[in-house]
């Protein structure tokens, strides 16, 4: 399945057509509420949308801020790092996660770093940029010019985001307190050696779909997860359209918590707009990660 998943992505870098770990072919215009403000002249920290750039590996890559109203540069804030599906942009992720309106309601700020050609390189897709550097550094920039609260810093994204959140979480150690990855695996590439893994505790709370066609890959890749980090699941609770919620405790303290639904395909449960959005999942993963989240500062 990762080599389905890396054929896949091969394919759309060269046609521009196939969307590799997603279930659609175009990146969509930006809808309404997405972070689509001009590029900022001067980084100012302040309220609003920040489209911004940063020198990188000799050219200059994209990223988006997005501070709430309530956003004070003299005061700590959480930040959560929103990583898009492939292709995508920062647009895309935005509209689909509805994470700056959440951002907006419970005050926290958010990062949304743009991939090269429209993929971050993950695990089993997509590129060769040195990605992780580059989160790496734009994260200590939220910490230093944004006044992030580095005990409050997490990830989530879908698809070839979602995988590289687990990324994050095992090649920036003391970095991310939680991720949580929608609709992506830890499977393909690096995940499949099995000294990969978290050396600090990074806690999960994960989405997968059971029509997704990923949805063994991903289920190998939970499997992994719990078996290096010696995680012992609880029996599943049940939920609405015959989903359910696994939690398990892991040796070093963190926690892994899966929702598997059966009803929903390569999705974002909960979501309303955007690409790869599923509001009849039956959850709202939006919420149900900031929930998480808020409980597991570092």
């Amino acid at each position: 399945m990762p080599e389905l998943r890396h054929a896949i992505a091969v394919v759309a870098l060269l046609a521009a057509t196939v969307a590799g770990c997603d279930a659609n072919p175009a990146v969509p215009a930006a809808p309404t509420g997405a972070p689509s403000a001009s590029p900022d002249p001067v980084e100012t920290p302040a309220p609003g949308d920040h489209r911004l750039t940063i020198a990188w590996n000799g050219g200059n890559r994209s990223f988006v801020v997005h501070a709430p109203p309530s956003y004070d540069p003299a005061k700590p804030m959480p930040l959560v790092v929103t990583m898009h599906y492939f292709p995508g942009d920062a647009d895309g992720i935005a509209a689909t996660s509805g994470m700056s309106a959440k951002a907006d309601r419970e005050g926290f700020l958010v990062l949304y770093p743009e991939g090269f050609a429209g993929g971050l390189n993950a695990l089993s897709c997509c590129g060769s940029e040195d990605d992780v550097g580059l989160i790496k550094t734009l994260v200590a920039r939220m910490v230093e010019r944004w006044h992030a609260d580095p005990k409050a810093i997490f990830a989530t994204g879908i698809s070839n985001g979602g995988d590289m959140a687990y990324r994050l979480a095992v090649e920036m150690p003391g970095v991310f307190a939680a991720i949580a990855p929608v609709s992506g695996g830890f499977s393909g590439g690096k995940a499949s050696q099995a000294d990969f893994r978290p050396t600090q505790p990074v806690s999960v709370i994960t989405f997968v779909g059971g029509k997704d066609r990923y949805a063994t890959a991903f289920e190998s890749g939970l499997t992994a997860w719990q078996e290096r980090l010696s995680c012992t699941p609880k029996p599943a609770a049940k939920l609405p359209r015959g989903g359910t919620r696994t939690t398990a405790a892991c040796a070093d303290g963190s926690e892994q918590v899966a929702y598997r639904l059966p009803q929903m395909g390569h999705s974002w449960p909960g979501a309303r707009s955007g690409a790869l959005a599923d509001p009849d999942a039956g959850v709202d993963a939006t919420a149900l990660m900031w929930e998480f989240f808020r409980a597991h500062r570092r």
